[in-house]
Parts: structure tokens; sequence; C-alpha cells
């Protein structure tokens, strides 16, 4: 297991294996796409910090302590939810990237020496519902399709 490594990023996961770690420069919308896929039926993992460590070949990502449950909603302030402790990341979503093609194949990216699933952010709803869909295998709400 690496030694975790701290990163300016949020992590969300719709399940303990379906983590999806949203990167980008400061005020690109990380907060943004968190919290629409928190409405989408996410749990917040961690908000502007992550831990990040690699183990057995998997990426985990997990809160700091001191911000446990806290996420930043820009024009509101700090808003505490339920959170989930620990996620292994499934996904890496890059909000400083230009956006992609409509139909893009998922780019590898590696992180901590684990190969991931790498795709260009948006804050766009279809692109938080499609994401939802490719972590739970479900479209609509209550797991319909």
């Amino acid at each position: 297991m690496t030694a975790p490594q701290n990163f300016h990023a949020s992590v969300v996961a719709f399940g303990p294996r379906t983590g999806i770690l949203i990167v980008g420069p400061s005020s690109s919308g990380k907060s943004t796409l968190a919290l629409g896929l928190i409405q989408a039926g996410a749990q917040l993992v961690a908000d502007d910090q992550v831990l990040v460590s690699a183990r057995n070949g998997a990426l985990f990502a997990r809160t700091p302590r001191s911000i446990a449950g806290m996420i930043e909603v820009r024009g509101v302030g700090l808003l505490r939810l339920t959170h989930r402790n620990l996620s292994q990341v499934a996904l890496v979503v890059d909000m400083g990237l230009p956006p992609g093609p409509r139909l893009p194949t998922p780019q590898m990216h590696e992180m901590l020496g684990v190969p991931l699933p790498y795709l260009p952010g948006s804050t766009d709803p279809c692109f938080m519902q499609g994401l939802r869909a490719m972590m739970t295998g479900t479209l609509g709400p209550k797991g319909t399709t």
C-alpha cells in the first residue's frame, strides 16, 4: 500500500467500488459536479481535499477527518452531508480538460501506478446522468432504466 497523498479534488461514490475522483483547477466545477452526482444518488466521500492511496492494484480515496462530510457550495457556504469514509476509485473525471467528443472512448490515466479510465468533465445534467448510469448500470431514479 502506498502512503496516502493529498489531492486537491472531490470524490463521490455510488457504492464501495464506484468512486469518481473529480480533478481540475480551482473553480473548475469539481464541487458542482459532485453535488449534481449526489443529487443523482451518489454519496460524498470528500470535497476539496482527498487522501488517495494505492493497494493491490486499486486506488482508494478517503476524506481527511477535519473536513469529513463537508462540501463547499459556492454562494451558500459549507454544508455537512452524510458521507462515505472510503471508496475504491473506478473513474477519474478532469474538469480542466476541454469537452470531449459526443461518443468518447475513455482514455486510461495512471495515478499512483494504477491505470484508470479518464474522461473530460462537465457540469451538464446529461453528463451527470451518464456518469450515474455508467457507475450503477441504471439511468432513472430508484433503479429504473
